[in-house]
């Protein structure tokens, strides 16, 4: 996935409200920029880090910026909770999901479940459906380990439980967790952080939840899926 755009390089003042970044550029003006990722960004929103910024190039936008990257420890790390399903993408039609052909028909946000929106419905000739949701990455506490999620997620659960409706009724389901940064190879579910998500994971998986992880290799270019991580469960 490529930006449509050159990134702008810039240093992080501030994170706050959520949605909201305080950026100072290299020839120091100073901007407010959207923040697209409502998540804790643990370890990720430290005053003086590295940050590329988006420009939407629309004037009336609200703010005209948007945070995509980041650089902590020394790597680069994709903030942008929207980008994900645009990576995902890429790595089903490269062929990197397991028994998925890359061919197949992939439908973006089909309705299902209770008021929800399915990422991707799959569907291949002679096959059950595939449902698959797909979650964004940026968490590291342990060397090589990355983890989701960084805070409590009761949307995310939700999504773990119509997957698990849609495996009982014989379709295929998946989670697939796009890790936005290239430096460990193993995955696994931060209980300690939501208990119930991890609950809820753990008796998904038991009833055909089938759950990758993907990290990715990340420049201010574009962001490439790389490979499968072993996902702990």
């Amino acid at each position: 996935m490529k930006f449509e755009t050159p990134l702008i390089k810039g240093t992080l003042t501030r994170r706050y409200k959520r949605f909201l970044a305080d950026v100072c550029l290299e020839n120091g003006t100073e901007l407010t920029v959207h923040c697209p990722n409502p998540g804790a960004m643990a370890g990720l929103k430290d005053e003086g880090n590295k940050v590329w910024i988006s420009d939407s190039k629309n004037p009336t936008r609200k703010l005209q910026y948007t945070w995509e990257l980041v650089e902590a420890n020394r790597v680069i790390i994709g903030i942008n909770t929207n980008r994900a399903n645009a990576i995902a993408r890429e790595a089903i039609e490269s062929g990197m999901l397991p028994s998925l052909d890359p061919t197949a028909s992939i439908k973006p946000e089909q309705k299902y479940g209770t008021n929800s929106r399915i990422d991707f419905l799959i569907e291949e000739a002679g096959k059950p459906s595939t449902f698959l949701e797909v979650k964004n990455v940026t968490f590291q506490r342990q060397l090589g380990l990355h983890e989701f999620p960084d805070g409590v997620t009761a949307r995310g659960t939700k999504h773990l439980n119509e997957l698990v409706n849609e495996a009982e009724k014989g379709n295929r389901a998946i989670m697939l967790y796009i890790i936005q940064r290239n430096d460990g190879d193993q995955f696994s579910i931060a209980e300690d952080i939501d208990k119930a998500y991890g609950q809820t994971f753990r008796e998904a998986i038991a009833k055909g939840l089938e759950a990758y992880a993907i990290c990715c290799d990340m420049t201010p270019d574009e962001i490439k899926p790389l490979r499968l991580v072993n996902v702990i469960t």
